[in-house]
Parts: C-alpha cells; sequence; structure tokens
C-alpha cells in the first residue's frame, strides 16, 4: 500500500509544484472568464481555418477533382504554419507577462516569509508559481492540438512536424517563464521586468548570434554555424523544421538537426534558472521570517547616520535634504522612480553599453558595405520603431495598475491634483521615460542623412510616425490601466489591441479580399501599420533615392500602389490624425474610469 502511495503521489506530481499549482488548478476551474478565453480561441482558430479552405477552394476550384484534392494540401500546410508559429512568439511573449510578478508579489505583501513557515519548501513555491501562471498558455495549446491534427487530413503536413513544434513551443515558453520568474525576484515593478526579459531573449537570440556569425564567418561555414545555432536558438530550429515542412525535403545546412536535443538544451537552461531562483527565494523569505522586511535586491544595507535627534527618542534622521517638487507634482512623481533598478549611474551605463553595440553593427556594416542599401536602414529603423513602441506600451499600461496594486490610487485621487492633471502627467511621464529609446531613432536618421544615405525628408515623415504612435499607445495603455486591477490583464490587452489592429484585420482582410474585387480596406490598414509605414519611408528614401529631389521621389506601398512626396505626406498626416483621434477617445475613457472601482 507504501508503493502504490508513493507511485501515486509520484505520478501527481505534487511533490515538485506543492499546493500552489493544486490551488491554481481548483481555482481556475472555477473562472468562467478561462472558459470564455478558451472558446473564443477555438473559434478564431476555427474562423482562421475556415477562411483559409474558402481561400484555396475559390482559387483551384476550377480545375480538375484530382487538382483540387492535390491543392488541399498546400491549404494545411498554410493553416498549420501560421497557427505554429503564432502560438510560438505568442506564448513567450505570454509567459513573461505572466510571470513579471510572480515573486515579486510575495515579497511586496510580505508572504513569502509566512510561505516559509509552512511545509512548502523554496524550489516548491518557484515551480508551483511556475507552473500555476503557465497552466492557461498549456491549456490553449493543448486545444489547439485536436484542430491542426484535423487539418493534416488534407495531407501534406507530417504528424513529426506537429510533434516537435509542440514540443518547441513548450521549452521556449518554460525558459522565457523561468527567466521572468528569476527577474521577478529582484524587481518589484513589472515593466522593469517585461523590459529586461525580452531585452535578454533578444540578446540570447537575435544579437549574440549576429557577432558570432561576424567575428566566426571566416572559419566555418554558414551550415556549420547554423547547425551549432540550431541547438540553442528555437527561431531557428522551427524555421528549419517549417522549411522542411513546406519544401518536402530538408534543407541541407539542418538536415541532421534533432529537435529533442535542443529541447533537453533548453529545458537544462531553465532548470538552472529554476534552481537559482529557488536558492535567492529561500534566503529573502528566511529574511521576512526572521522579521526583516525583505528586500529584493542584495545591496548591502545602507549604514546608519551618525546624528540621531534626541527628542524623537533616539530616531534615526537622515542628514539629505527633501527632495523639493519641481514642475508638475505628476511628472515628477513618476520620474522619481528609475526605468530600471540601480540609479542613474546603471541607467547611464545601460545606454552607453547600447550605443556601442549599436556602433559595432554599423562597423560590421560598412565592413560588408551594406550601409548604402535600402533595406539595412529599414530593419535598423522598424527595430527602433519596435523598442519604443513595447517600451511605451508597457510603460504606459503599468502606470496606475502599479498604484493599485501598491494602493496608493486612493490616496493620489484624494489629492488636490484633478483627474486631467493626472492624465497629463501620466502620458507626459511615460513620454520622458521612453524618450532615449526614441532618441536612437532620431540619431541613426540624423547620423545618416548627414553622410548622404538618407533623404532629409525621411526625418520629417518618420517624425510624423513617431508622434502619432507615442500618442496611440501611451493612451490606449493608460485606458487599459484604468480598467483592470492587475498589470499582466493590463499589458496583455495593450498588446492585443496592436496586434489585432496591425496584424490580425489586415490578415482576415487579405483572405476575404480574394472573395470580392476591391480591397481598398486592406490598403487602408496596411497604410496603417507603423512598421509598414517606416519600412516604406526608408526604402523609398534611402540608398540611391536619398540623392534624388522631392520631385522624383516614388514611395511603393506593399500593393503595388505608388505615391509621390506630397500624397504620401497627407497619407502620414490623415494617420496622424486619425489615431489622434483614437488617442483623445482612450484618454477621455481613462479619465472617466479614474474613479470607479478604486478598490
Amino acid at each position: 500500500m507504501k508503493s502504490i502511495n508513493l507511485g501515486v503521489k509520484l505520478l501527481s506530481l505534487g511533490w515538485l509544484t506543492g499546493p500552489i499549482f493544486d490551488k491554481e488548478l481548483r481555482v481556475s476551474s472555477r473562472r468562467r472568464r478561462n472558459y470564455i478565453l478558451r472558446f473564443l480561441y477555438l473559434l478564431i482558430l476555427t474562423g482562421f481555418m475556415i477562411l483559409v479552405w474558402r481561400y484555396f477552394a475559390r482559387i483551384f476550384g476550377y480545375g480538375s477533382q484530382a487538382s483540387r484534392v492535390s491543392q488541399m494540401a498546400e491549404a494545411g500546410k498554410f493553416i498549420i504554419t501560421y497557427v505554429v508559429w503564432f502560438q510560438f512568439c505568442a506564448t513567450q511573449f505570454l509567459a513573461v507577462i505572466m510571470l513579471s510578478n510572480s515573486i515579486s508579489d510575495e515579497i511586496y505583501h510580505l508572504t513569502l516569509g509566512l510561505l516559509m513557515t509552512t511545509p512548502i519548501n523554496s524550489f516548491q513555491i518557484v515551480m508551483g508559481k511556475l507552473f500555476s501562471k503557465l497552466l492557461q498558455l498549456v491549456l490553449l495549446l493543448a486545444i489547439s492540438l485536436p484542430l491542426l491534427v484535423i487539418v493534416r487530413v488534407f495531407g501534406g503536413v507530417p504528424a513529426d512536424f506537429i510533434t516537435s513544434s509542440l514540443a518547441l513551443t513548450l521549452t521556449a515558453v518554460i525558459f522565457a517563464g523561468a527567466l521572468s520568474l528569476f527577474f521577478s525576484i529582484h524587481s518589484r515593478r513589472s515593466y522593469e521586468v517585461i523590459i529586461k526579459t525580452l531585452f535578454v531573449l533578444g540578446i540570447l537570440y537575435a544579437v549574440l548570434p549576429f557577432f558570432a556569425a561576424c567575428l566566426l564567418h571566416k572559419y566555418i561555414s554558414v551550415n556549420q554555424f547554423f547547425w551549432a545555432l540550431s541547438y540553442i536558438n528555437p527561431f531557428v530550429i522551427l524555421y528549419n523544421d517549417t522549411q522542411q515542412m513546406l519544401s518536402a525535403g530538408a534543407v541541407p545546412w539542418l538536415s541532421s538537426t534533432s529537435w529533442p536535443i535542443h529541447c533537453g538544451t533548453m529545458l537544462a537552461a531553465a532548470g538552472m534558472l529554476l534552481a537559482l531562483s529557488a536558492r535567492v527565494v529561500r534566503k529573502v523569505a528566511l529574511l521576512q521570517a526572521c522579521g526583516q522586511v525583505g528586500s529584493v535586491s542584495s545591496r548591502k544595507p545602507r549604514p546608519r547616520p551618525k546624528n540621531t535627534s534626541a527628542s524623537s527618542g533616539g530616531i534615526e534622521v537622515s542628514s539629505k535634504p527633501v527632495k523639493r517638487v519641481e514642475g508638475s507634482a505628476m511628472i515628477w512623481k513618476e520620474l522619481q522612480a528609475p526605468l530600471l533598478r540601480g540609479g542613474r549611474l546603471s541607467y547611464f551605463v545601460g545606454l552607453l553599453a547600447g550605443v556601442i553595440a549599436l556602433l559595432i553593427t554599423y562597423g560590421v556594416c560598412a565592413y560588408h558595405k551594406s550601409l548604402d542599401d535600402v533595406y539595412t536602414h529599414a530593419w535598423y529603423a522598424a527595430l527602433f520603431v519596435i523598442l519604443g513602441s513595447v517600451c511605451t506600451a508597457v510603460l504606459a499600461a503599468t502606470c496606475i495598475t502599479l498604484e493599485k496594486e501598491s494602493r496608493c490610487w486612493p490616496i493620489l485621487l484624494g489629492t488636490t491634483l484633478n483627474d486631467w492633471h493626472i492624465l497629463a502627467g501620466k502620458i507626459l511621464a511615460v513620454f520622458k521615460r521612453c524618450l532615449p529609446i526614441w532618441l536612437f531613432l532620431a540619431g541613426h536618421l540624423i547620423i545618416f542623412t548627414f553622410f548622404g544615405y538618407i533623404h532629409p525628408i525621411a526625418l520629417v515623415h518618420v517624425a510624423i510616425l513617431t508622434a502619432w504612435l507615442i500618442m496611440f499607445l501611451s493612451a490606449a495603455g493608460l485606458y487599459f490601466s484604468s480598467c483592470f486591477k492587475r498589470t499582466a490583464t493590463a499589458v496583455i490587452a495593450s498588446f492585443s489591441l496592436a496586434v489585432i489592429l496591425w496584424a490580425i484585420i489586415p490578415m482576415v482582410l487579405g483572405l476575404l479580399g480574394q472573395f470580392r474585387p476591391h480591397n481598398g480596406l486592406i490598403a487602408m490598414f496596411l497604410k496603417a501599420n507603423p512598421v509598414i509605414q517606416v519600412e516604406v519611408i526608408m526604402t523609398s528614401a534611402g540608398g540611391s533615392s536619398a540623392k534624388l529631389s522631392l520631385d522624383h521621389l516614388v514611395y511603393r506601398w506593399p500593393l503595388y500602389e505608388r505615391n509621390e512626396v506630397g500624397s504620401f505626406t497627407l497619407v502620414l498626416l490623415a494617420s496622424l490624425l486619425a489615431y489622434a483621434l483614437g488617442a483623445l477617445l482612450f484618454a477621455w475613457r481613462a479619465k472617466v474610469r479614474f474613479r470607479r472601482n478604486v478598490f
């Protein structure tokens, strides 16, 4: 009987996750919103499959029966490729957001020490937090699996691709979640954890491979480099598997790649992060259990000041002068918290490191003589726009929820500041804190305009694009921050709005456009996409076009539409007007919701 009970205990994984994961299972099964979310997700996937089916049925519906049957395999490949890559990218991003406050909440609310007084150990706390947060993501992947298996009936998609893509997605999600959980121990603010985690993932998956390729291209071949990279980079190996599936053959430079080895490597890296997190959590929890206020920082405590006040009963009195409020009280308050923990010195060191890394990439591009290529500057500009947009959206979506979580929001509403003052202060503070990120974009344009690689009109066009993008993302993020009580929910809603507007709607309209003769609506949404706008600006005003006069500049849109500089500027101004109106609407609705559901 004891051996049976031991076997049941091992199979239940309760020894690994503890009661935290069991509690999450019980709570999630009683939440109606979880069932609604799963139903909507499955409904969206089914609708997407129907649209693709109709698209291919219309194109190949006039051939022979054998031809129509053979083309269904292409439809199956198209559906599965889009679903797999969407889940692969979206679930990693959601894991970073959902685990951004997993440990910091326990530390800040002084409940971590209480957990250590129970039979739960630190490793069970870490594993329970990880899997309880990833539970909903795993369920979304699970409910999409039957749909992917059904699509395999069309043919053309091997079962190994479904298995490998699911395994790659799960291991990448676990690693991203473990990294976010590790940073949440050292940072109280959710936006700081999100930015740090995305920054580290970007370095691991993009920056380091780029520098490694530049340094090793003389010593190893391209095939050998990507073969080695595939064992530690999930994007490379999933791209290889996708190409093998689409081309019905192996890609030469990755033909011997084994995805189980890659999954084992990612799980080992995640395991090391979790073990390190459990060790740090135990130290902080023991400090709280002993009566000391746990700090996520590992810095030494400040020495006591020498002077104390006798009238205050021996209470320590700081000799530092009190900071005076300068300018707007709202903006001053927001700017007191640094963007990243570590003070101004660490902040400037990080900026300096970013500038040095950017200059190195410029040197590499100059060595390969690609600075006069229009696509080089298009990639740089798109990267800076995406980074600035992510920082703006994250900071805007967390500026109110953080105060709600710390119970400071009612105090702020009880001051003499009116709602419009609070609203304007929040938006301006978001802009000022994100300004260094946007200055990278401005610096890139100014430098290469000075050297003649980019036309000066691009400065005006990118300024218009940046203006409406900052206004819209700030106002939308502030609105979602006023609607929700949890930071993770507000950030997810803010990014969902961007994905729906600039990715899902154009894709759906593109599929529907095959059944209608006019595609003006599709063109309108494509022209409203910031990444497409900056790509059109840089490819049309860079390279050899930088030396042309304004009358000879031609701007080419994705749907083969062309604009002269005047009409293109009008398109950008129309986007500015439309998004400014949307920003005003979001800002007004955020102001209306300030005093609703305060607690």
